[in-house]
Formats: C-alpha cells, sequence, structure tokens
C-alpha cells in the first residue's frame, strides 16, 4: 500500500493551538487509523484532532486559518470517493458528537450532532412513529454528519428524495473559525456569512441562465455544488450540504422526519429486453413508488450460476429484474397499489410477481442481497473496485447507461456487477480488477474517463449519492464544463479564500488524477 499523497499540506506547526481542549495526535498508529476508508483510496493524515465540542472546533479552524494547514473532517468514513481522507489534519467529528439531542413529534424535526449515525436518529424517531427517509446501505454505521456532506440517498430516494430536503438548519463553523446557524427559509444577517453569501449571489446572478441551461436534468445528484437550488431556495442549507466539508464544517444540525408507513408491499418485475425495462421505470414513477431498484443481467447470472439459494427462481435470458415497493397506510391500500402496478405492466414487464407478506417480501429481497457473498467468491485474485460506482443519468437515458457500461468494461475484459436505483436513473458497478496485471491502474483510469465522458453525453454526473470526494474531483469538468466549474470555483472562494478545508475534494488541486491516491500498489 502507498501512503504517499501528491499534493501534501504545508508542515504542520510545532503545536496545536493553546485554547484546543481535545485529543491531538500525530503518532504513526493514530494516523493509519484515519489513512483509509470504504473506498479505494488512501491519505496518511499529518496528524489526528478530536475536538472536545463545538467551540472546539472553531479554535481549531482559527488556528488552521492562521498557519494555513488543510483540515480534513471526518466521522464514520464509511464514505467511498475519498472525501473523508486527506493530508493536513484528519479531524474527528464523531467521537465527541454522537448526540441525537431531542424529536419534536408534533413539529416533525429532531436534533442532531454530527456524529450521531442515522441507525441511532431512527431508533429514537421511531418512538414516535417517525423516521429520516434517505436511507443509505450503510445507514446503522453512517453519520449524519457524512450524510448531510454527501447529500446522501438510498432506495427510497424515489419517493422522498435525497438528504437535502431533509436538513433544516446546519451549524457550522466557517474557514476562518467563526460559527453560525443558518435555517431554511431565514434570511442569513450573520455578518461573516452575509458577506459570503453576497458573492456567492452575485455569481449567481451573473450566470443564472447558464445554471439553468447546462445543469443536468437528473432526479438526484451528489456532484458539485447545488447552485441550481440554491437559485431557486436562497438557503445557504441548501449550498452547504453536499459540500463535503469544503465550505464549513457541520457541527450540529436540525433535520425533518416523516411519519413510518404504516404497510408496505414489494413486486418483482422480470424482463428480457432492456429496452422495455427502461420504458417500464418511466411507467412506475408515475405511480409513486417507494423503491425502484434494478439488477442487471450481469448480477442476475452470478446469482443464477452461484451456490446462494436466491430464495425466487431466476429464470435464463433475463436482461433485468425490478424490485419495485409500495406504502401505504392500510395492507389493503398496498394491495390496490400493487395491483394497479400488475396491470400497468401488463404487455411490458415479462413476469410480475407480488409479496405482501413481510415473509414474502424477505425472500424477494434475498434475490437482490444474494450477490453480495458471491461477488467476493467470484473475484478470486481479483479486487472488487468501486472507481465508477455512482453514476446517474435522466431515466429515459437509464438502458443507454447500461449498455456503455457493459460495453466499456467489456472491452477492457474487466467482469462487473451492476445493479442500483432505477427510479432515480442510478447505477452501482463492482469492477473485479487485476491487480497483478501490469498497468492496471492506467488501464483503471482510462475506464474513469470514457465512462465520465458517456455519463456527460447523456446528459447525467458521475456522483448521485456518494459525493464527488478525491476520486471524482478530476472529472468534475469534463461533466459541468468549464463555465460552471468556474462557478463552483467561486463559491469555494468566498467560503474558503484560504483553501485549508478539505483541498482537493470537490474541485481537483493542479495535476490531481482520480486514482493517484489508489490504495493497492501497481504491479512493475
Amino acid at each position: 500500500m502507498s501512503s504517499a499523497d501528491p499534493h501534501p499540506s504545508p508542515a504542520l506547526p510545532a503545536a496545536p493551538p493553546e485554547e484546543f481542549r481535545g485529543e491531538w495526535g500525530v503518532d504513526a498508529l493514530r494516523r493509519e487509523g484515519f489513512a483509509e476508508h470504504s473506498g479505494i483510496l488512501r491519505a496518511l493524515p499529518a496528524a489526528v484532532a478530536v475536538p472536545a465540542d463545538a467551540d472546539d472546533v472553531a479554535q481549531l479552524v482559527a488556528w488552521a486559518a492562521r498557519h494555513r494547514v488543510a483540515l480534513v473532517p471526518r466521522a464514520a468514513g464509511t464514505g467511498m470517493p475519498g472525501g473523508n481522507i486527506g493530508p493536513g489534519v484528519a479531524v474527528d467529528l464523531r467521537t465527541s458528537f454522537t448526540e441525537v439531542g431531542w424529536v419534536d413529534a408534533d413539529g416533525r424535526r429532531a436534533r442532531v450532532l454530527p456524529g450521531a449515525t442515522l441507525g441511532q436518529l431512527n431508533a429514537s424517531a421511531a418512538e414516535e412513529g417517525l423516521h429520516f427517509p434517505p436511507d443509505p446501505s450503510s445507514a446503522v454505521r453512517a453519520t449524519m454528519g457524512g450524510i448531510i456532506a454527501n447529500n446522501s440517498a438510498g432506495s427510497h430516494t424515489v419517493r422522498y428524495g435525497s438528504a437535502r430536503r431533509w436538513i433544516d438548519s446546519l451549524d457550522v463553523v466557517l474557514a476562518d473559525g467563526t460559527s453560525v446557524t443558518t435555517t431554511r427559509g431565514v434570511r442569513d444577517e450573520h455578518p461573516r456569512l452575509r458577506a459570503i453569501l453576497d458573492r456567492v449571489d452575485a455569481v449567481v446572478a451573473e450566470n443564472r441562465a447558464l445554471i439553468a441551461a447546462r445543469w443536468p436534468r437528473v432526479r438526484k445528484n451528489s456532484s458539485g455544488y447545488a447552485l441550481r437550488e440554491y437559485a431557486e431556495s436562497g438557503d445557504a442549507v441548501d449550498l452547504l450540504v453536499g459540500s463535503e466539508g469544503t465550505l464549513a464544517l457541520v457541527v450540529g444540525a436540525t433535520v425533518r422526519l416523516a411519519p413510518l408507513p404504516a404497510a408496505r408491499g414489494l413486486a418483482l418485475l422480470e424482463f428480457t429486453d432492456l429496452e422495455a425495462a427502461g420504458a417500464a421505470v418511466r411507467r412506475i414513477l408515475e405511480l409513486d413508488p417507494s423503491t425502484c431498484e434494478m439488477i442487471d443481467r450481469t448480477f442476475i447470472d452470478l446469482v443464477r450460476v452461484g451456490d446462494e439459494d436466491p430464495g425466487y427462481p431466476l429464470r435464463e435470458g433475463l436482461e433485468a429484474i425490478l424490485f419495485v415497493e409500495m406504502e401505504g397506510d392500510t395492507d389493503a391500500e398496498v394491495a390496490r397499489r400493487l395491483d394497479a402496478l400488475r396491470t400497468a405492466m401488463a404487455g411490458v414487464a415479462t413476469h410480475v410477481s407480488l409479496a405482501a407478506t413481510e415473509e414474502e417480501q424477505e425472500r424477494f429481497w434475498h434475490v437482490r442481497h444474494a450477490a453480495s457473498p458471491l461477488i467476493a467468491k467470484l473475484a478470486g485474485d481479483r479486487v472488487s473496485m468501486q472507481f465508477i460506482e455512482d453514476g446517474v443519468v435522466p431515466v429515459d437515458r437509464l438502458p443507454d447507461y447500461v449498455r456503455l457500461l457493459r460495453q466499456t468494461l467489456g472491452r477492457h475484459g474487466l467482469p462487473a456487477v451492476i445493479f442500483g436505483h432505477a427510479g432515480d436513473g442510478h447505477l452501482h458497478v463492482n469492477p473485479l480488477v487485476d491487480i497483478a496485471k501490469p498497468g492496471w491502474r492506467d488501464e483503471a483510469e482510462a475506464i474513469v474517463y470514457e465512462i465520465a465522458n458517456g455519463v456527460a453525453a447523456l446528459g447525467g454526473t458521475m456522483a448521485g449519492e456518494h459525493g464527488d470526494g478525491r476520486l471524482r474531483a478530476p472529472l468534475l469538468e469534463t461533466i459541468w464544463g468549464a463555465e460552471l466549474v468556474a462557478c463552483f470555483r467561486a463559491v469555494k472562494a468566498a467560503f474558503d479564500p484560504l483553501g485549508i478545508l478539505n483541498p482537493g475534494v470537490i474541485l481537483p488541486l493542479p495535476g490531481q488524477r482520480p486514482l493517484d491516491a489508489i490504495k493497492y500498489a501497481q504491479s512493475a
């Protein structure tokens, strides 16, 4: 493994700020614990800071601004594209920030600190019959700080949307150490934040037509800065959610909640034609599903020939299966909605199966989950490497995106498994890479750019819910174009003129490449 980073931060001062009350570590073992994450990149920090509270964070940021030291905010480390690793000082925003403060059942809101997990929040909210609807698969470990940083989503985003719309207010520390609270629907009057937003407003005013014309027409997005949403709302919350700690550090939040669904039902729709599956997704969206998940032929064939019993007959010749969940206030309502789905799919899907009981639904979902142990088994000496794992396109271009992935990976001889959130035009991909093959990293990086160019041509982005991080920052201009990236740089300069907050995340540093911090060694 390589711990070198091509963009090191300036040398650290000899000691942390005198006012800092938290823990400070520079020993190798402590730093190693923050060098990797759930994704494929690695970067060894120069130090680890564990602030005691929000005031401590403010002291740390002010110190970093004075000494021009890079700060890398981090919580659980479940983020995939490397927005939670980097040189400089790793800032632990989990250890001292794990509290779910209160749940307001009448107002359907909750108070959380950034280190509280989504699982904690939902356990507290469930006591009041509520939940936080965005549900990334890492919900048990993922923290609210990371979910806010990445504008995270999940399988139920097709109905409820990504995290951004569920965030009501944010407590943040700005890049000079100023602490502010910004609330949705309330004009920000704090002098420091107001001055920043005035600069952002000028950028938006000058580029409003550009933003409207060139913004990708996708149902979800975690790439770039949310200038379109900010242009519509004027709320700093919209801009800060999804900014991956590059504009400010989040130290608290008030989030919105929704009632837990009383009843759910599930349908499995089989397709022998990819175009038919794409057409079906558009019809399904009109029926307001709570999920519309997809596994494609690569996934189906893996499960069908593997040792895992999927609990469901997987026929030969299938191009895709859609998992469509319906919610309702009663079992009878769900049954009616599933019947409407079956009727709508007549002549479109090859076969439709319905599951109303919890036991039947578990059996159906097992088809989706059966591949996980098989991927590891199939990999052998290869590595399941998520370097193109988060692309999103307009829903009507979904079949084109599946073909782009299959053809590109096939041309390079890389087996892969494709699955994801069809209702949002959003797919995850697990290519299996032979890291003993000379030149594998150059080939993988070539694939990244091939897919990025294809996604741009389809009108999508490379980050549907995981963020750009360090992995996708070099692709920003490929996806957004030079003019919009210039707008993003102006936003960054307004919030962080010294560039100390998570440098190299979202916006690339000079010479930065997608895989230059890959944690796997290059063969000779």
